[in-house]
């Protein structure tokens, strides 16, 4: 017997007709024809040169060479049965490393307890996290994962908008004391406003079109920075309002400003976007940020 002609088709063929007893039965466990499973039993037959079946009226049953075969077969099936088992674990035990890019105010105030969160979830995961205001390069793999506020998110990557943040005017509640006041008050108030720097282009216009900055005499290039020098004394500046459940020394003086609304997203570079332990981080991540930014 030449056991390199004998292929897994075959052996299923064997056990097939092993288990029930017919040809037919056969067919049906298979989902092919009588007539096929006749043909591939008749061909293996002439191939091996022996008899796998013995023929009655009450069916199939296996010679010894069919049942030398058989055996084979179980042991086969336990083998592929039982590696399937080990590659779904290792599918559901995602390791590797992730290496994701953002900014300190959205880490700070938004990512740190989710990131916390996903590896304890994940511990396989080796997870690396670039804080920065500046944009690194997905496609360089400066990074795999970009979590950015952006109204033009970059045609090369792929990714979900999670939501958009919405800034207000927040001063010291020491010395507000949660009062909320019109916009048009604050105009002649000290303000904190972002430095050139910061590449806040949406801020600096603002400001500059409600006629702020002449009041604006402190300036600092992060939104964290300007978080601190808020809390810090009297002057008032525009900051994102996630930041105001994690900090208790900030007072919201007015509405969301609508016109500084920002899409939030997550971004990958398409060559990751179907990588499994890509696709658990934006999930996870996604959702604590999308629940992040309604209660804000």
């Amino acid at each position: 017997m030449n056991e390199q002609r004998i292929r897994w088709d075959d052996l299923q063929i064997i056990s097939a007709i092993a288990e029930t007893g017919t040809l037919s039965g056969a067919g049906r466990q298979l989902g092919v024809s009588h007539a096929t499973v006749f043909r591939r039993l008749t061909n293996l037959e002439s191939q091996l040169g022996v008899t796998l079946f013995e023929r009655s009226r009450t069916g199939y049953a296996p010679s010894t060479a069919g049942e030398d075969l058989f055996a084979v077969a179980r042991r086969v099936q336990a083998d592929i049965t039982g590696a399937e088992r080990r590659l779904a674990g290792k599918d559901l035990k995602l390791s590797g490393t992730i290496r994701v890019t953002t900014t300190d105010t959205l880490f700070a105030g938004l990512l740190a307890k989710p990131f916390d969160m996903f590896r304890a979830d994940y511990p396989d995961i080796e997870l690396e996290v670039v804080i920065s205001n500046q944009v690194h390069s997905l496609s360089k793999r400066e990074a795999d994962i970009a979590i950015r506020p952006t109204d033009n998110p970059p045609e090369t990557l792929v990714g979900r908008k999670v939501g958009v943040i919405h800034q207000s005017v927040y001063g010291q509640r020491q010395h507000w004391q949660n009062e909320r006041v019109p916009l048009n008050t604050l105009t002649g108030h000290q303000w904190i406003g972002p430095d050139n720097h910061m590449g806040n282009r949406a801020l600096e216009a603002w400001m500059a079109q409600n006629g702020l900055n002449e009041f604006c005499h402190y300036r600092v290039d992060s939104m964290l920075g300007m978080q601190a020098a808020t809390r810090s004394g009297r002057a008032v500046a525009v900051l994102p309002d996630y930041l105001r459940g994690s900090d208790p020394e900030l007072c919201r003086l007015t509405d969301s400003i609508a016109e500084l609304g920002i899409p939030l997203w997550i971004l990958t570079h398409p060559d990751w976007r179907r990588v499994k332990r890509i696709r658990a981080f934006t999930q996870v991540i996604g959702e604590c940020l999308r629940k992040g930014l309604k209660t804000s």
